[in-house]
């Protein structure tokens, strides 16, 4: 099963919370308060990044879309371009403008 970022930090954050109210009993297997704050901030840490990343594909998202904008409005320009030239051009110049159509 294929786990979010934002459902492993949250999975992440009940094992922290679990292991600092079990921290007594699980000190003699290597959970000491060092393990206890490292783990805290490697949480804090992927938070931010997560936060930073869901950031980056909004803008991301907007960024394409305006691209789509522009490139449906070149392709509409040039497909205009480019029959205006077949009209009013010899055939023998359409290379000149890219177009490699035989008619």
């Amino acid at each position: 099963m294929v786990r979010t970022y934002s459902q492993q930090i949250a999975n992440a954050q009940v094992m922290l919370s679990g292991v600092k109210t079990n921290q007594k009993t699980l000190e003699r297997r290597g959970i000491d308060e060092k393990f206890v704050a490292d783990l805290g901030k490697t949480i804090d840490d992927c938070l931010k990044l997560n936060n930073e990343q869901e950031e980056l594909k909004a803008r991301l998202k907007t960024k394409t879309n305006e691209l789509n904008k522009q490139m449906a409005e070149m392709k509409a320009k040039t497909n205009e371009a480019r029959k205006i030239v077949k009209m009013d051009m010899p055939q023998t110049t359409w290379k000149e403008f890219g177009i490699l159509d035989k008619r």
